[in-house]
């Protein structure tokens, strides 16, 4: 969320980087209720003051057996005039709260100005994009056929867009997440979580889902829960409403789940397979930092994420995303993209953000740092990875003529095995 002191100080600068993401927001509108706003605090405490010393006069009177009763009418009428600003001064404050709620974050200024993907701007990349040999299956046919997943099947269940996995296909995602926990929390040193996979809708309105995703969320209503859409939603949350201790920070945690979206406006989009799901597995990685260091850490989160491919043994390049690109809550992102063969085009398999204190105001998490002032902190997250995505590349990547699959060394102790068979081989 937006600070309503740092709109007030600097409204142009804001509204010139918001509408870098191709949004336009009414912040007149915002300014001008803020102004009614303070208008009506201070007119409710001059009448308090009012009250106030009108009582002690009646007191006064009633001690001196004088008649109170006009400055006793005259009380009551005042009581009842600040009653009445107490309630439109809660209404207008609401009405502010679910503008700025509106509002997306800034992007950072040296994010890249740009309307859309097309300006996004190359990184590096890592590793050899191999050519296709013409024997090459896409992930779907050769899935399919290879009994590693049922996508006819899933739909029958739940409709399209929910993978169900089979044989091999079960083992090999299990052991694609059981590799990618345990990297993150040995190696890289995150903290290992795993949380509920349905969240309340202050949840979803601290991390910047709510309200404006709301029709791309799974929503249970007669519980007032909704299925995350990511594991950045609770694992973010862990510490909401908290002040924490400055010498904690970074802290740094992973936790897989599964992930559910309507994928509402994805219509016409390529929505074979793996390529775009409502159901798809994740382990994510959150951090919360200090604000003078929290570009640095996310330098460091795009490192860990970049090294599950890495190990993997897939080419990938990095993108920093331009300002129309940038999600509603970040401020600065990059994507991991991988390169699938068979496709013959890069996939988004991971997204590494940074939301500065956007994401903390509302969800109100701050740090104190020895007598200190209270101060909110920055949040982080990044894919590390999703495996829906993942799955198309690896398959495609190691797939053998044979129709086998010849494992990354990584994964082989997860999987008994050097190579993968479908039951029928």
């Amino acid at each position: 969320m937006i600070d309503i002191k740092e709109l007030r100080s600097r409204p142009a600068e804001l509204k010139e980087l918001i509408e870098r993401k191709n949004v336009r927001v009414d912040f007149e509108r915002i300014l001008g209720l803020d102004e009614t706003r303070r208008e009506l605090i201070g007119e409710t405490e001059k009448l308090k003051a009012e009250r106030n010393a009108a009582s002690r006069d009646i007191a006064r009177l009633q001690k001196e057996k004088q008649d109170a009763s006009a400055a006793i009418a005259a009380t009551r009428e005042t009581g009842d005039r600040i009653k009445a600003l107490d309630q439109e001064l809660k209404a207008l404050e609401e009405e502010q709260r679910q503008l700025l709620l509106a509002i997306p974050n800034a992007p950072h200024p040296e994010v890249p100005v740009g309307n859309d993907e097309e300006a996004n701007v190359f990184v590096r990349e890592w590793g050899e994009k191999a050519p296709a040999p013409e024997w090459l299956k896409d992930h779907l046919s050769w899935g399919e056929a290879e009994g590693f997943y049922d996508f006819p099947r899933g739909a029958k269940l739940s409709g399209s867009g929910f993978p169900l996995y089979t044989g091999p296909g079960a083992k090999l995602e299990r052991a694609l997440i059981q590799f990618m926990l345990d990297l993150q929390s040995g190696e890289n040193g995150y903290t290992e979580v795993s949380t509920p996979f349905l969240v309340n809708s202050a949840s979803m309105t601290g991390t910047g889902q709510l309200p404006k995703m709301a029709e791309d969320m799974y929503y249970c209503e007669r519980d007032d829960l909704w299925l995350i859409p990511t594991a950045e939603v609770p694992i973010t949350n862990i510490h909401a409403g908290e002040v924490l201790d400055a010498k904690k920070l970074p802290m740094k945690f992973c936790g897989y789940s599964p992930c559910f979206r309507r994928e509402a406006g994805s219509y016409g989009r390529d929505v074979r397979g793996f390529l775009r799901t409502h159901q798809f597995n994740k382990v994510e990685l959150v951090k919360l930092a200090r604000p003078e260091n929290s570009y640095e850490e996310l330098e460091k989160l795009l490192n860990d994420a970049e090294s599950v491919l890495q190990k993997l043994g897939l080419h990938y390049r990095v993108l920093t995303l331009c300002s129309g690109d940038t999600s509603f809550a970040s401020a600065k992102t990059y994507d991991i993209e991988v390169w699938s063969p068979a496709e013959g085009k890069y996939l988004e398999c991971s997204s590494c953000s940074n939301f500065e204190d956007f994401q903390a105001r509302r969800a109100n998490i701050r740090f104190k740092e020895g007598s200190g002032k209270p101060r909110f902190v920055h949040t982080l997250n990044g894919s590390g990875l999703a495996t829906s995505r993942l799955i198309v590349a690896l398959v495609e990547a190691c797939q053998q003529e044979d129709g086998s699959l010849l494992l990354p060394e990584v994964l082989r102790p997860y999987l008994g095995t050097e190579r993968l068979r479908g039951p029928a081989a």
